[in-house]
């Protein structure tokens, strides 16, 4: 992969500049409200949890410190605006909630939040605020992608074998004949020096899996190339499939072959629009209908 130029750095920096500005994050009274974006922030995602949530929970979430977010909800708890407790399923776990008063100073926040971005928006010609959007929305699907970590695990990891479970339960309710579990790989055969697993994490969860393995001298096979629902259209899949060819090239394979189903047109598109070419059969797999082959430079 090509490194980071100056320019794309300079540009992002400089928009980021500009929209914290505009938006007023740097006012330690955010929304006119009496606390700064952080604590306003804090509220809104204990809100977004309709039973409350995990201090530990919501430190994942919003990627922050463990004692400042400790001290953001003490702050709000002093303000008669959270409660916190217990966690009903762990003792080891503090929940925070809302009160009636962090509820109401929410749909206050929600409703200047609004008009906030209704009074951007206005000057704007309704094909602009379209182009707005559109744009906003790209940037937020390419900067969600951005922050996916796509790391090399055992084969028999936790994490891949969630992956798998969660694989071999998308495609048994997609194929119309249904899957049989013994068709996944087994462990052995995506580790070491057999091949490689890699599993696609988001805010520390898995969404998204690959495997390679040896399919004969000089040759890697790709298989289970699968990203969660909620992780789909963000170019997640292309990702990892670039993560598998990249192992199997730096293992000497100078081909990589891979199977697919014919329900799966949206697959098949990609790894065409990958330059995948289509090949006859090279494998007994019952539930396969196209097979391709790419050929790679060797690292």
């Amino acid at each position: 992969m090509k490194p980071v130029s100056m320019d794309d750095v300079t540009a992002l920096r400089r928009f980021n500049r500009y929209f914290t500005r505009r938006i007023g994050v740097l006012d330690d009274h955010y929304l006119g409200q009496d606390r700064p974006l952080g604590e306003a922030r804090l509220l809104f995602e204990i809100h977004e949890s309709a039973s409350g949530a995990s201090l530990r929970e919501l430190r994942t979430r919003l990627g922050l410190d463990a004692g400042y977010l400790s001290r953001m909800a003490k702050a709000l708890e002093a303000q008669g605006l959270v409660r916190t407790s217990a966690h009903p399923d762990d003792n080891r776990l503090r929940r925070v909630e809302l009160t009636p008063a962090g509820r109401a100073e929410v749909r206050e926040q929600n409703r200047r939040a609004g008009a906030l971005a209704a009074g951007l928006l206005e000057g704007l010609a309704p094909a602009q605020r379209a182009e707005l959007t559109g744009a906003l929305a790209t940037a937020q699907r390419l900067l969600r992608l951005a922050a996916i970590t796509v790391a090399l695990v055992p084969g028999a990891s936790s994490d891949s074998r969630t992956c798998l479970d969660a694989y071999a339960a998308d495609i048994d309710a997609r194929f119309p004949e249904g899957f049989d579990r013994s068709a996944l790989v087994r462990p052995e055969e995506v580790s070491g020096d057999a091949g490689a697993f890699f599993v696609a994490y988001e805010e520390n969860r898995p969404v998204g899996c690959g495997a390679l393995r040896r399919l004969e001298p000089g040759v890697g096979e790709i298989r289970h190339v699968w990203v969660h629902p909620h992780a789909r259209r963000l170019g997640l899949a292309r990702r990892l499939l670039t993560a598998l060819e990249a192992e199997a090239a730096s293992r000497g394979f100078g081909v990589v072959r891979l199977d697919t189903h014919a329900s799966l047109t949206e697959a098949q598109a990609m790894y065409r629009a990958c330059g995948y070419r289509e090949i006859p059969r090279y494998d007994d797999n019952v539930y396969a209908a196209h097979w391709f082959e790419k050929r790679l430079d060797r690292r």
